[in-house]
């Protein structure tokens, strides 16, 4: 397995941030993909932490479908790898209606043709080519208007890999018909066949087969002894996942745990934070589900997951490194890079 990184710009010192990247390059981690929800973009801080690296590669992770026209996406993706010399991977994600339509005002819905569309047109200017798209939701040029087919002045690059964020299973199905890489949360590695069949249907209908995609999936890692305060601190998080990335009927991380055997809990945490009960809906997560979708416990444990995850089919997985202090999560980093290379290591 590979190793990558995430990064939330808005939640650290910009300062440490860079120190962050820096050593988890130095230490081995390969991608460092750029979180874009309701704070910093994604775009801005990979140019500058590409210009203080040397070999990682970035990844939005991700923009969000509809904050940009399909040629903007585009724009400023040719305009990364650009710049950081051929180290971009680009990470799209419908988002949710919360996000899309009470920060964008942009309707949320017809996510699957909008991301199909987008990626075609996408596609179009990597390659070079004039972008004339009659779709649906992008038709381009814009029917009845004054514009025409344009070609992007800067110059084409279709090295560039895309990922799709999908969670759904007919979003899952797209993810394995066009894009390069998958970029997975909530999983659970005993039940992976909840996404990994999906993924590898669409890449069927593309005449491939799933391992011609890079299977990303990323959570939180944590060393520790205390195991059972170690999961009642992460109660609220995944409360907050099933309860408030989303809207009380639109819920694409409730319907992911669903599918994954924890239907009743997750309808009920759902709707004990819909109606305020937050504490009430964090106490009733079971332990279970946080070690489920979770690299956190003893040595041995976090061992063992890594196993898990490489058995089910993960080949590059993404750490979140917990830590109090900069110093801490470049320690975790660190000790879980070095259990992924003996984990690679004896399997070679």
């Amino acid at each position: 397995m590979r190793v990558a990184v995430q990064l939330a710009a808005e939640q650290a010192p910009w300062d440490d941030l860079v120190t962050y990247v820096c050593e988890a390059e130095r230490l081995g981690a390969e991608l460092c993909w750029v979180a874009e929800a309701w704070g910093c973009d994604a775009a801005t801080p990979i140019g500058f932490l590409a210009a203080r690296t040397e070999r990682m590669r970035f990844g939005s992770g991700i923009m969000q479908l509809g904050a940009r026209t399909p040629a903007m996406v585009a724009m400023t993706a040719l305009t990364l790898s650009r710049i950081t010399g051929g180290r971009y991977c680009l990470g799209l994600g419908a988002s949710g209606p919360q996000v899309m339509e009470g920060l964008h005002g942009v309707p949320h819905g017809a996510a699957l043709g909008r991301m199909r569309e987008t990626v075609e047109i996408v596609r179009l200017a990597f390659a070079g080519e004039r972008i004339e798209h009659p779709g649906t939701h992008f038709p381009l040029p814009l029917p009845g208007g004054e514009g025409k087919a344009l070609r992007l002045a800067v110059p084409a690059d279709d090295r560039i890999p895309i990922y799709l964020a999908t969670l759904s299973p007919r979003m899952l199905e797209l993810t394995g018909e066009v894009a390069d890489g998958w970029l997975g949360t909530s999983f659970v590695p005993e039940a992976a066949a909840s996404s990994l069949e999906p993924l590898a249907a669409g890449a069927a209908r593309a005449h491939r087969s799933i391992a011609d995609l890079d299977i990303c999936q990323g959570a939180e890692v944590a060393f520790g002894d205390d195991v059972d305060e170690m999961v009642a601190r992460r109660k609220p998080g995944l409360a907050f996942s099933l309860g408030g990335m989303g809207s009380a009927s639109t819920n694409y991380y409730t319907r992911a745990y669903a599918r994954q055997g924890w239907s009743e809990v997750a309808a009920e945490v759902q709707r004990l934070w819909v109606e305020g009960r937050r504490e009430e809906a964090a106490a009733r997560v079971p332990d279970a589900m946080v070690l489920a979708t979770t690299l956190i416990g003893t040595e041995a444990m976090v061992r063992e997951r890594l196993r898990g995850w490489s058995g089910a089919g993960v080949t590059t997985v993404r750490l979140y490194p917990a830590g109090a202090t900069l110093d801490e999560r470049l320690a975790t980093l660190a000790r879980a890079i070095e259990m992924i290379r003996e984990l690679a290591a004896s399997r070679a």
